[in-house]
């Protein structure tokens, strides 16, 4: 469902904050010193290829409208610094706009360009209805030495006030910062640091303007590592929360308080039992069993039209569009909702039908990692349906499109929740779909050539979380990018470049729980002479895990999305006057969390390939990296296996 939360949480919808443009003149510029037009590198982080030398971050929640400047200066030490030039500023569409873009290079002598081009959008993710975009644009003539600085103001939605983060941390060191707050007054503000912050680095609060500051220097750069957790959860950090009445300081009264609050907004929306019963005698039949009658009520919610996953309409488009949504008959009658409201309507449907269900509100694990200690009901910013069905319990996401019945996405998978009730609510966790719900498997049927090129047919079936995910990414785009896309996937999987060419036309627009391809592939040249004998490599899909954990050492924890499972059956059929000489014994290196199987058989000329790795890991601690780093090395010395055939005169000849 949407990320985008409709139970009012304090009384309103807690967004982010917009207003004026405060307007941008040449006297912003902060002024520049000469030791930092001479700098050439900085002793607290050597090797950097540019660091931050000064940034500043104001925002103003203070009126019914709000704005957050910031203002950025770096510093390009090497050539690879010079990247800094295309710069990227990441925002939210449906949270505010990026107004107010300046921009300059100061080169070494302190002479000045000024950007005189235009910014762009770019779509850097999409996710359950929400665009991530970028500003971009570049700086002109930036060179090592140089100086770059840009500033812009993020103006958001009127009327509206969102929790808010200061992210300390950068890629690059940042040798100096300022942050400060103008709150909303109306609401009280709680703030914490769940990370931690650098040393002497402690917001305070001016009691006469309510202002929070905080000023830090020489905070260390953040490293960026393949499979680790939300970046912005790992970064030094300090989050916002505004909240009606007075700060709760303990944390089950806090959730008690809100979970009341947010179950007495949900039972108004979903409490129209007659006119649900009524759309209930159009989709089940009074002897289907509770769990077909689930899964029949949840296919005809999926049907409904499902505004979260939408091209985004322009403002005139949403107002002529307008609907009304105080509850789910409301929703019924229009045949459609957003992705929250819709998995409501589930909730008091399956109701209707008599099936015990609960409605939770679940913290995603894309952008952050829930701790209630924190006391940030911001965070539950998604919703779920908690089924009681023969003694289990099944959570249902019918507001995620294309999600089969009893699977979440990923990033609501094993993830703390509130089951919400009149007393409060009590917490659950969702749960995490075992590896074998969640597969690639790929099946090959191919032939060798005299020149030892191979061909044939190639099947890939994407099952649970991989067919979903894909789905998703992938909604809004047309059959040719699509195909594109699908053949591209099937690229990454073969470590040598290939012809291939997508042969069917997969389901991209249901539910289904798998998702099929069909593919027409060559490989020049897999099979290579090595003197009188052949070489045929057993890893024909095992490129994505050959640059797996290399480095030696590891900062964070690694994460994965979610247990995964892949399987390749292979048949490559050899020239008839080919002879197999050697074959890789049968590899199974099982560590639990990670199993490995390889097995190499020949079948009167024809070689049968059957590798697995399966994956039920999803969080690994730093410390333990070594382990995790060494299981992989197996795996690549497993999929490095040769088959030694002896091609027609010399195996004629032996």
């Amino acid at each position: 469902m949407s990320n985008q939360r409709w139970v009012v949480l304090t009384g309103c919808l807690l967004c982010v904050a917009i207003v004026w443009v405060r307007p941008v003149s040449g006297d912003d510029w902060q002024p520049i010193s000469p030791e930092e037009l001479k700098m050439t590198s900085v002793p607290e982080a050597p090797g950097a290829p540019a660091v931050i030398l000064y940034r500043q971050v104001d925002r103003d929640d203070s009126a019914t409208t709000g704005n957050e400047r910031n203002y950025i200066r770096i510093k390009i030490l090497t050539e690879e610094g010079r990247k800094r030039a295309d710069v990227e500023i990441p925002f939210y569409r449906e949270q505010g706009v990026i107004t107010a873009i300046k921009a300059r290079t100061i080169r070494s002598d302190g002479s000045i360009v000024n950007f005189e081009g235009k910014a762009f959008d770019k779509t850097i993710a999409k996710a359950k209805g929400v665009k991530y975009l970028a500003k971009t644009f570049t700086l002109p003539d930036v060179q090592v030495g140089s100086i770059i600085e840009y500033q812009y103001t993020l103006n958001i939605a009127e009327n509206k006030i969102y929790d808010s983060h200061w992210i300390l941390s950068d890629e690059l060191f940042t040798k100096h910062a300022k942050f400060s707050l103008r709150p909303y007054r109306e609401f009280s503000l709680r703030w914490n640091w769940p990370m931690g912050l650098p040393p002497g680095s402690t917001p305070s609060q001016e009691p006469s303007t309510h202002m929070v500051r905080l000023e830090t220097q020489n905070i260390p750069a953040f490293a960026i590592e393949d499979f680790m957790p939300p970046e912005n959860q790992m970064k030094y950090r300090v989050d916002f929360e505004y909240t009606e009445g007075t700060i709760e300081t303990d944390v089950d009264k806090f959730w008690k308080q809100t979970g009341k609050k947010h179950n007495g907004a949900v039972e108004s929306f979903v409490n129209k039992r007659k006119a649900m019963e009524q759309a209930l005698a159009q989709i089940v039949s009074p002897s289907d069993a509770p769990e077909v009658k689930a899964q029949k009520i949840y296919a005809r919610v999926q049907q409904l039209r499902n505004t979260s996953y939408e091209v985004e309409k322009t403002a005139q488009e949403q107002k002529r569009e307008k609907t009304k949504d105080s509850n789910v008959e409301d929703l019924w009658r229009q045949q459609a909702g957003d992705g929250a409201q819709l998995t409501w309507l589930y909730l008091a449907l399956v109701r209707a039908a008599g099936i015990e269900a609960y409605p939770v509100e679940v913290s995603t694990r894309n952008q952050y990692l829930f701790l209630p200690k924190m006391m940030n009901a911001a965070q539950l910013n998604t919703n779920v349906v908690l089924l009681k069905l023969n003694g289990k319990d099944v959570y249902c996401d019918p507001g995620t499109a294309f999600a089969p019945y009893g699977l979440l996405p990923w990033s609501e998978t094993g993830v703390t929740g509130r089951k919400l009730d009149k007393d409060g609510g009590s917490w659950v966790n969702t749960t995490m779909p075992e590896s074998a719900e969640s597969q690639i498997v790929r099946k090959a049927d191919l032939k060798m050539s005299e020149d030892g090129t191979l061909s044939g047919k190639v099947q890939v079936t994407f099952s649970g979380l991989e067919a979903l995910s894909r789905r998703i990414e992938m909604r809004h785009e047309d059959e040719t990018d699509r195909k594109k896309y699908l053949e591209d996937q099937l690229r990454e999987y073969v470590p040598v470049g290939i012809e291939v060419e997508l042969t069917n036309k997969p389901d991209w627009s249901s539910s289904a729980p798998t998702l099929v391809a069909e593919y027409d592939l060559k490989v020049p040249g897999w099979a290579s002479q090595a003197g009188r004998r052949a070489i045929v490599p057993v890893g024909l899909f095992d490129a994505t895990e050959k640059q797996l954990f290399e480095h030696a050492t590891r900062v964070h924890p690694v994460y994965f999305h979610f247990p995964f499972e892949k399987v390749d059956e292979i048949a490559i059929q050899l020239p008839p006057s080919w002879q197999v000489a050697s074959l890789p014994k049968p590899i199974v290196q099982d560590k639990r969390a990670l199993v490995y199987t390889l097995k190499v058989e020949n079948d009167k000329g024809t070689l049968h390939v059957s590798r697995t790795l399966k994956q039920d890991l999803v969080f690994l601690e730093a410390k333990l990296y070594p382990t995790l780093r060494a299981i992989y090395q197996l795996v690549r010395t497993g999929d490095e296996e040769q088959i030694m055939v002896q091609p027609g005169a010399a195996a004629a000849a032996n």
